[in-house]
């Protein structure tokens, strides 16, 4: 990856391949995960256990293969659990459906599962080695025989192994290979000659897709947002052209939404029905309510709430505020830190004033009051129900209800300034 943060961190979809994968074997109702890491890598144990907490964790000292790194969690293996599932933190797109295929033949009798795919270029993959519905082997692309490499169904690394047998089976793995490590695939010839039965699941490619550089990062994430479009159509809203959002995993969307071209969505956002995103919006931390309208070229951020039916209008950005029913900001306008109540106006270029270089301030504006172009609201102030600010005014007293507020110089006229300006002017000029 050419990085200083560990593969595994690397975000798809703005959650790191590890938390992906733990997330969805969260999701199929694993009772305990075992994390086996690097030397020194707290890095990445903290981020598994940030989404489940219980998850232990395991240090593979030396790099020995997947069968040995599958061993450093020794302790897990020993508590003989029903199933063992492993899988890999840089492959985040396997889904949690595929892991219930993978658990299914177990219960059905087989000691070991292998998941595999029918890959367009073989080349580099381990072969499925069948004997009808039963796995014989999986030979390494570098072990195999010129007959083996022609076969197509691969490898994709994830196992289940039975509780009862994976430390066995585990434990005769060896290391006589050409890279002279310990290949946990080796299980699958193991138990074949202790007499047990083994299976294969098969799924797309795409969905086995290993992350080992930066191209290969990106092609996950495109294969990520073609799934969660995907999801957000089948849910019931309309994404315009689907190719050019971009969400992120936790991103919710209710029924009849409208999402124009160019809209970007961080962590955090909850958009309810019937609401409209316009184009090149950038929405993180945010929740539109019912029917209202973001955009164009609108950012929210952390903390924004929109209120029903509220309008939120181009280049205008939002940070920890929250707009009441109805209430509309135009244009180019920021509010951060302030609560903006129902019905109110807010005029082209307001903004709240909120950090003095120290601290964060509020300002709260009252029902169906209306703030004109151009002003400066300093916090920590508030405007009244129904009062009015004039335009280009800076407030830095409350203004109470239904009352005028004028902060700005008195304007002064000077009749035919401007014709001896000019001619004072041209006189220099000629000099």
């Amino acid at each position: 990856m050419k990085s200083d943060r560990p593969k595994v961190l690397h975000e798809v979809a703005n959650r790191s391949m590890v938390g992906h994968v733990v997330a969805t074997v969260m999701a199929v109702g694993a009772t305990e995960v075992a994390v086996v890491v690097g030397p020194g890598r707290d890095d990445v144990a903290r981020e598994a256990r940030t989404i489940m907490p219980e998850a232990e964790v395991f240090v593979q000292r030396e790099r020995l293969g997947t069968g040995h790194a599958v061993l450093s969690a020794r302790a897990a293996l020993e508590k003989k659990p029903d199933d063992v599932i492993v899988v890999y933190a840089d492959t985040p797109l396997v889904s949690a459906e595929t892991l219930v295929a993978l658990r299914r033949p177990l219960a059905e009798g087989a000691a070991v599962v292998a998941l595999g795919f029918e890959a367009r270029d073989p080349t580099g993959y381990g072969r499925f080695i069948m004997a009808g519905d039963q796995i014989l082997d999986i030979r390494e692309h570098k072990d195999a025989s010129e007959a083996e490499r022609a076969i197509t169904l691969c490898n994709g690394g994830l196992m289940a192994i039975r509780g009862d047998v994976a430390l066995d089976l585990l434990d005769r793995v060896g290391n006589q290979n050409a890279k002279g490590e310990y290949y946990l695939t080796d299980i699958v010839a193991i138990a074949r000659l202790q007499g047990h039965r083994t299976a294969a699941v098969t799924v797309a490619e795409e969905e086995v897709h290993g992350v080992n550089d930066r191209a290969q990062l990106a092609a996950a994430e495109r294969m990520m947002q073609e799934r969660l479009r995907h999801a957000a159509m089948a849910g019931g809203a309309t994404l315009i052209a689907p190719e050019t959002v971009f969400f992120s995993h936790d991103t919710k969307i209710g029924r009849d939404v409208v999402i124009e071209p160019n809209v970007v969505f961080g962590l955090g956002v909850v958009i309810e029905d019937h609401a409209v995103i316009h184009s090149f919006s950038h929405l993180e931390g945010a929740r539109i309510a019912a029917g209202a309208a973001v955009g164009p070229f609108a950012r929210l951020r952390p903390g924004a709430v929109v209120g029903p039916k509220a309008k939120v209008g181009n280049f205008v950005e939002i940070k920890n505020s929250q707009l009441g029913a109805g209430a509309k900001v135009g244009h180019l306008t920021y509010l951060g830190d302030a609560t903006v109540g129902p019905e109110v106006n807010i005029g082209a270029g307001t903004i709240t004033c909120n950090y003095d270089g120290f601290g964060k301030y509020r300002t709260e504006i009252g029902e169906g009051a209306f703030v004109g172009s151009n002003s400066s609201l300093v916090a920590p102030v508030s405007i009244g129900k129904g009062a009015y600010v004039g335009s280009g005014s800076v407030v830095t007293d409350d203004v109470p209800q239904d009352a005028l507020a004028l902060g700005r110089g008195r304007q002064v006229i000077k009749e035919q300034w401007a014709t001896a300006f000019r001619q004072k002017s041209l006189e220099k000029k000629h000099k």
